[in-house]
């Protein structure tokens, strides 16, 4: 089987596998396209937290960018965790700079055990500098809580929250309802000319670690290799789906998802 694609993840790196560059290279690879990285920060973690954040310094981020892209062009870009205002600023330059159109933010902000991954002064630089050069922005509802600051409660408050990032540049948007306390789950993909709600019924699980890195590299994957972005973000929540519906239950905590259900082993490997 050869590549359909070839994807640049920037993010951080995550010990436990389950998130980050890590579920990012699994669900690329998973799906057929081919994954380069960049790496922003690496983290001593595990399905119970965060022990430790380490920060690559912002000129080796826009290095690892440059470098990979002078040499092998990719179809599509996906950003994870950028954790601080020279980061962000570093990345705005580089994608600048190697012109790539499809780009998928997932503005990583709090783990899952509730550390938290981006100060203030990099937030607002998100907000400003970087929504509006994007294609797709994928926020949860803790994330897009921050991002607009206002609280959501319904999915009313998700459209609304979705248009406010509309206002900020955004072309696209994905408000993930995961957090929210109903048996199905919506997410709001929303532009200026049409609003869809995708349902599926809420998997009880708590092993859940890594589902939004997964699913902004499964739509960039998808949308890489010609895909419609609608159908994209269709096709990568199926793939979440799927992914948690396999139920793994690795680690003490909240553990990660299962990110090669979608892999069919050919019968001379068997």
């Amino acid at each position: 089987m050869r590549p359909k694609s070839k994807i640049l993840i920037i993010a951080g790196s995550d010990s436990s596998g389950g998130a980050g560059i890590q579920a990012d290279i699994k669900t690329v690879t998973s799906l057929g396209s081919y994954a380069m990285t960049a790496i922003t920060a690496i983290t001593s973690q595990n399905t119970t937290g965060v022990k430790s954040i380490f920060p690559i310094k912002p000129n080796e981020i826009e290095k690892q960018i440059i470098f990979t892209c002078k040499d092998i062009k990719p179809d599509a870009i996906k950003i994870g965790m950028l954790h601080s205002k020279s980061v962000i600023k570093s990345v705005i330059s580089s994608i600048d700079k190697i012109k790539v159109k499809k780009i998928i933010l997932d503005p990583v902000m709090v783990t899952k055990s509730g550390t938290k991954l981006i100060n203030d002064q990099a937030i607002q630089i998100l907000k400003n500098k970087l929504v509006n050069k994007v294609t797709l922005i994928t926020p949860n509802i803790p994330e897009a809580e921050i991002l607009t600051k206002t609280k959501i409660k319904n999915i009313e408050d998700m459209i609304y929250a979705a248009n406010i990032l509309l206002i900020f540049g955004a072309q696209n948007v994905l408000v993930k309802g995961g957090h929210l306390k109903t048996k199905i789950i919506q997410n709001v993909f929303l532009n200026k000319k049409e609003i869809k709600i995708f349902k599926n019924k809420k998997i009880t699980t708590k092993n859940t670690h890594g589902t939004g890195c997964t699913l902004s590299s499964a739509i960039a994957t998808f949308f890489s290799c010609g895909k419609p972005l609608k159908k994209s973000c269709e096709l990568g929540i199926k793939y979440v789906n799927n992914s948690i519906a396999s139920k793994l239950n690795y680690g003490k905590g909240q553990g990660p998802i299962n990110h090669l259900n979608s892999i069919i082993i050919n019968n001379k490997f068997k």
